[in-house]
């Protein structure tokens, strides 16, 4: 395997996760895109968790909130960012610390080896955390996916579902305290054919034929991200 990993190019997670001692909720994602890692952003990027300009969770938590970020590369818009998360009890914790890849490109399923972080770890040193918040679901090197497999390798922790529709709901037990997972729609542009496909957002767009994705997914993040999912 040694061998194999040679010849693909490493990408590793640029930043280390950011979990305010706070935080009852961990955003969980997969890794950014190689040029964060590389230094190289484009103009309009945030130097941050999920700061691609191409992405969209900030645009969603914007909207949200109201929050008024910056999207822009500066130090005061990964300030409001890290400000926000500390206000709002809210984590950020990807899976993937390693990926091996034979293009250096952003997609998920180009990932062809990885190390993951010990999420499991992680969150026995953070008692408060009650969800984490898959940005995508258990598709193939999806984060829930990748949730799984780490779950496989530390030991005999099982899933119980709890919603099968989208979003996905599940929670597990972590020595007596029960975390819920919540499965949502990928923030991203590549998850927008999915988005068109579902009949609540085919339906909202026929009622309003200026509804867009992102307001699909305002809908669907709200509950979980400001608590009025019960």
């Amino acid at each position: 395997m040694t061998k194999q990993k040679d010849k693909l190019y490493k990408h590793i997670h640029p930043y280390p996760p950011f979990i305010p001692e706070e935080a009852t909720k961990l955003i969980v994602g997969t890794l950014p895109p190689p040029r964060f890692s590389s230094g190289e952003l484009k103009p309009g990027d945030v130097d941050f968790n999920y700061g691609s300009k191409d992405g969209q969770l900030w645009v969603i938590l914007n909207e949200i909130f109201n929050a008024d970020f910056l999207f822009e590369t500066s130090e005061e818009a990964i300030v409001q960012r890290r400000e926000f998360l500390k206000s709002k009890g809210i984590g950020i914790c990807d899976m993937v610390a390693c990926a091996y890849r034979e293009k250096l490109d952003a997609s998920d399923i180009g990932i062809k080896f990885y190390e993951l972080r010990n999420l499991i770890g992680i969150l026995k040193k953070h008692p408060k955390i009650n969800t984490l918040l898959f940005t995508g679901g258990n598709s193939k090197n999806g984060p829930e996916y990748f949730f799984r497999k780490h779950l496989k390798e530390v030991g005999d922790i099982k899933m119980k579902r709890l919603n099968k529709e989208s979003p996905r709901i599940h929670e597990f037990n972590l020595a007596g305290r029960t975390i819920k997972t919540i499965s949502l729609t990928a923030p991203s542009g590549a998850a927008n054919r999915a988005v068109g496909s579902m009949k609540l957002y085919k339906k909202l767009k026929q009622e309003n034929p200026e509804f867009t994705t992102i307001d699909f997914r305002v809908i669907q993040y709200k509950p979980y991200f400001i608590g009025t999912e019960d």
